[in-house]
């Protein structure tokens, strides 16, 4: 039972991290009468475009995370990004406010290490070899034992800023520093991957609810620079890796349990399927599920977390999505071509209102339907590639 937004039986959801997948979350959530308060960094994120109120703070600062928890008492407090005090979150969880899907889930996957510990080392799930480093001399010791070509990534970081495919030992220089410079957080530390010669790189969206864990078809996507620009779904798979891929997802998505979606990351190879990575949150390629499923990520994400039961997740058109970048850094930008790109049949957009450009920032995203997947990717591509993000050069005197 809820009563009206910010009425005296109001259940509240405060988002920790306001990018374009929260504002999804809370339209979700207000449809189903939920009072929404979005948190984030910077003014004027996306999702405190449309909560009913917004807060900025420095999440990574324990006291304003508390103070502003404590001044709002949500009754669902649900981080969207990494950069969290996790310790913070984990006393006031102790104190009985609800994180989700846990504070322990958000602390453990907050960092690549201990999600990737957790999974290999007791789990014992299927995963590249990997090691870990502090220092530029503890990398090149760490590429030294895995070998190149590697993949090297902060421990901390999100859409894939700060990854780099280290090809031989020359790079290893380079890596470290855009390891540095993209990393969130003050760690300097990084881990160093086996690259997998994979067949295809999917995510599997995992719903924990409370009646059962229920799968969305396989979503395949197309990365560069180690952050997504195309995904599609359905993704081809024969059966028998589809099991695999979802007895690895729930064998994960168990031990960090909660109510909530999980994005699994997963290498497809020839060989099998290999556990990549897991976020307790609606996933930036399952934005696909807005023109696929009758039951988009975010609402099933937002069920979930209240509890509410969900049934077998239905694909109702195979569909594709595409990114919208930046290719310049500014606060004065201007989007054109839409009416061109919405000719495009079965097209939508969604254009996420940041405040300001960076290069290779998301913007916005395309969504296309189609008879088939390929049909699907043909029409997003082709309506992205009408949209142009315009940077206004201010002249000064």
């Amino acid at each position: 039972m809820c009563g009206a937004p910010n009425g005296i039986f109001s259940k509240k959801m405060m988002l920790l991290g306001s990018g374009e997948l929260g504002k999804e979350v809370i339209i979700e959530a207000q449809r189903l009468g939920i009072e929404t308060i979005a948190v984030d960094r910077y003014k004027g994120a996306p999702a405190m475009q449309v909560a009913h109120r917004s807060h900025v703070v420095d999440m990574l600062d324990g006291d304003e995370l508390r103070t502003v928890i404590e001044q709002e008492k949500p009754d669902f407090i649900v981080p969207e990004i990494e950069a969290i005090a996790t310790e913070t979150l984990l006393k006031l969880e102790q104190e009985g406010y609800n994180v989700i899907p846990t504070a322990y889930a958000t602390k453990l996957t907050m960092d690549r290490e201990g999600i990737r510990r957790l999974a290999s080392e007791k789990l014992k799930l299927p995963t590249a070899k990997y090691e870990f480093a502090d220092s530029l001399e503890e990398l090149k010791e760490a590429v030294g034992k895995i070998g190149t070509p590697c993949v090297i990534k902060p421990i901390m970081s999100s859409s894939g800023k700060g990854q780099s495919l280290c090809r031989t030992e020359a790079d290893i220089e380079t890596s470290w520093q855009e390891s540095l410079d993209s990393g969130r957080g003050k760690s300097t530390r990084v881990i160093v991957e086996e690259f997998i010669h994979f067949d295809s790189e999917i995510t599997l969206l995992t719903v924990r609810s409370s009646n059962e864990t229920f799968f969305c078809p396989p979503i395949g996507h197309l990365q560069q620079d180690g952050d997504y620009i195309q995904s599609w779904q359905p993704h081809d798979m024969t059966m028998e890796h589809i099991s695999e891929a979802e007895n690895l997802a729930k064998k994960v998505t168990d031990e960090i349990g909660g109510y909530g979606l999980f994005g699994v990351e997963l290498f497809v190879t020839e060989n099998g399927v290999y556990f990549s990575e897991v976020s307790p949150r609606p996933h930036d390629t399952g934005m696909v599920t807005l023109v696929t499923q009758e039951l988009s990520e975010f609402a099933l994400h937002v069920r979930a977390v209240l509890g509410f039961p969900i049934e077998e997740i239905s694909l109702i058109s195979p569909g594709a999505s595409h990114a919208i970048k930046a290719a310049e850094e500014s606060k004065d930008y201007q989007i054109s071509g839409m009416e061109e790109a919405l000719a495009v049949p079965h097209t939508q957009m969604r254009l996420f209102g940041k405040p300001s450009t960076k290069v290779g920032r998301r913007m916005g995203v395309v969504l296309s339907k189609g008879e088939s997947v390929t049909a699907a990717c043909e029409k997003a591509a082709e309506a992205a590639s009408k949209l142009d993000i315009g940077i206004i050069h201010t002249k000064t005197k």
